[in-house]
């Protein structure tokens, strides 16, 4: 490899990089109930207007030790690239508080999630870079739940609303006991295997379009996670150990099938 071609690689990919630095940004958001939300922004390049995806994280919030959690990383860079922006809400940090998977007794409820939820979609629709008339709701376990609750016909958010939203994998069960119906269009994808969330409840929500994969555990859609078990606070036996990992072909239909929907807003 010639001096100059090495020179042209590595400014390339320093520009790339700064690229990717510069399509991502920590914003603050008014939340209710006083509470500053901390939220991480990927943009497009270009000055829109542009459709947006409101983004929950999961009980392990947004980051951990090792950076981004690659579920999120992975959707974010991929709804991105489709010319969406995409705001991640972080609902544990912005209130002081660390992971809550292992947590039983927790502070934050999904209907301050879906508070949450409601601040950055009133946030976005006031920016001239956003189309206030394409703003989706995504959300995983955890945020999953609290995507189901954002989407209940007993609350909604001011002077906005969400086109679609898409719950993966939620627990659905005191919804389910709570009369749920949905006021807006709502899918829920959930593994048939899962043992943390169980996929039953999740079947008969009224309002709720469901898909189930069978074989499918919780984090299906994870890009590389080998299949694996780990201890948490909840799971559907009771017995504090569930699953985890990658299913490439739920994983795959998943991803057609989202990518869909929020391009069809």
């Amino acid at each position: 490899m010639s001096f100059f071609f090495r020179v042209v690689v590595v400014i390339g990919f320093g520009l790339y990089a700064l690229s990717l630095a510069q399509a991502q940004e920590w914003v603050d958001i008014p939340g209710r109930n006083n509470v500053r939300l901390r939220a991480l922004m990927f943009k497009p390049g270009g000055s829109g207007p542009f459709p947006a995806v409101v983004a929950l994280h999961g009980c392990g919030g947004l980051a951990g030790s090792r950076g981004l959690n690659p579920r999120h990383a992975d959707w974010a860079d991929r709804l991105q690239a489709a010319g969406f922006i995409v705001v991640f809400p972080e609902s544990f940090s912005s209130r002081g508080l660390g992971s809550q998977c292992n947590v039983r007794d927790r502070d934050v409820r999904s209907k301050d999630r879906a508070y949450d939820a409601f601040a950055t979609a009133e946030w976005l629709a006031s920016r001239s870079d956003v189309d206030r008339n394409r703003i989706g709701l995504l959300g995983w376990s955890n945020g999953g739940t609290s995507v189901l609750s954002a989407s209940r016909t007993i609350r909604a958010p001011k002077g906005v609303e969400f086109r679609q939203a898409v719950a993966f994998y939620p627990g659905c069960k005191a919804m389910a006991e709570e009369d749920f119906r949905a006021r807006i269009p709502l899918t829920i994808l959930h593994g048939l295997a899962d043992d943390w969330t169980a996929p039953e409840p999740c079947r008969s929500l009224p309002g709720a379009r469901f898909i189930g994969y069978d074989g499918a555990h919780h984090d299906f859609d994870h890009p590389s996670l080998p299949l694996r078990t780990r201890k948490a606070a909840f799971s559907k036996n009771g017995s504090g150990t569930v699953t985890i990992g990658t299913h490439p072909e739920a994983r795959a239909d998943a991803i057609s099938r989202v990518m869909g929907i929020f391009r069809g807003m």
